[in-house]
């Protein structure tokens, strides 16, 4: 059922997007201010039993539809599944900034592929926070930014739930890793203190607890991108940015498989200075990103998605044979 699921989800995804500012998304944006309103006393306890709350309510509240969804018909329960997977999983709560940029730069408007990309930009997570186009960005920037930042938006809202699909049972899954992003997101804020940026204490623990759950699949994503993309150089620069000391660091993972398997240098400039300066002195001599490497990015991520739906359908074909 799960895999039949996915697929009605997806196809429903694509002829009717679902908006990133959604009902749910509102809903539970609102319940992350509201909880951490009432339990904020800048304490890291308080962000673990607020992330508890958060977390813990809505897992239940997904558990409690399932089972009542299993009782009244199996058909029920599919469209539960349907509907979570809906809102947890999809391309076009991002990929319409990432067309925008494309056709902007197919018709040589660069101010309005910066502006489309600033504002796209604004929504990113704190971790992101010092990698900003500048008013004067050239084109060049502006594709090696798109790409970045599609690509590991294209972890976030596909593959991270996806393989949590696969691995917890039912649709707790998908819905755990999401809301687990949005807390780090909504709490893992930071602020400035002299020259550095410091987390705020209570989003500690929610962008730890993100970071946990997110290790495997991550690891996965950028696997796939190796598999489907150049291997050799994917492999390479993942090696390289593990032995630079940013093995920890999931978006450098994901940025230095991705960059690899395209053959495009698509780190920011902070991280390869990171890169450059470790003991291994790693350097990615990839080309500079322009309007085509957009294009190869959407072929690199729709063979990865290829690539795990063959791998979740033999993997329902062996359990059917199995019983």
């Amino acid at each position: 059922m799960g895999f039949i699921a996915l697929i009605f989800a997806l196809l429903i995804e694509q002829g009717r997007p679902l908006p990133a500012n959604n009902r749910v998304h509102r809903a539970m944006v609102a319940a992350a201010d509201l909880v951490r309103g009432a339990s904020d006393a800048g304490e890291r306890q308080h962000g673990l039993l607020g992330w508890l709350l958060v977390a813990g309510l809505t897992v239940a509240g997904v558990v409690l539809i399932e089972y009542l969804a299993a009782l009244a018909h199996p058909l029920a329960l599919f469209v539960v599944h349907v509907v979570v997977l809906y809102l947890t999983v999809g391309f076009r709560q991002f990929s319409h900034a990432f067309t925008e940029i494309q056709v902007a730069l197919a018709q040589d408007d660069t101010d309005g592929a910066r502006r489309v990309l600033e504002r796209w930009l604004n929504q990113s997570d704190p971790d992101e926070w010092s990698d900003r186009p500048r008013r004067e960005a050239p084109v060049n920037e502006v594709c090696r930014q798109a790409i970045a930042h599609a690509l590991v938006a294209a972890h976030r809202h596909v593959f991270g739930p996806l393989f949590w699909y696969l691995l917890l049972p039912g649709a707790i899954g998908p819905v755990l890793y999401r809301v687990a992003e949005l807390l780090a997101r909504r709490w893992g804020s930071s602020v400035v203190e002299g020259a550095s940026r410091v987390d705020e204490p209570y989003g500690v623990f929610a962008v730890k607890m993100y970071r946990l759950i997110d290790w495997l699949p991550v690891r996965l994503s950028a696997a796939g991108f190796a598999i489907v993309g150049n291997f050799e150089d994917a492999i390479y620069c993942w090696r390289g940015a593990v032995a630079a000391g940013t093995g920890d660091d999931q978006r450098a993972l994901l940025l230095a498989s991705g960059g690899g398997a395209l053959g495009l240098r698509i780190a920011e400039p902070a991280l390869e200075a990171r890169w450059a300066a470790s003991e291994q002195g790693f350097e990615w001599q990839g080309a500079e990103p322009d309007a085509s490497g957009l294009r190869s990015s959407v072929g690199l991520v729709w063979r990865s998605v290829v690539l795990w739906i063959s791998l979740f359908a033999m993997l329902t074909i062996a359990a059917w044979l199995g019983r």
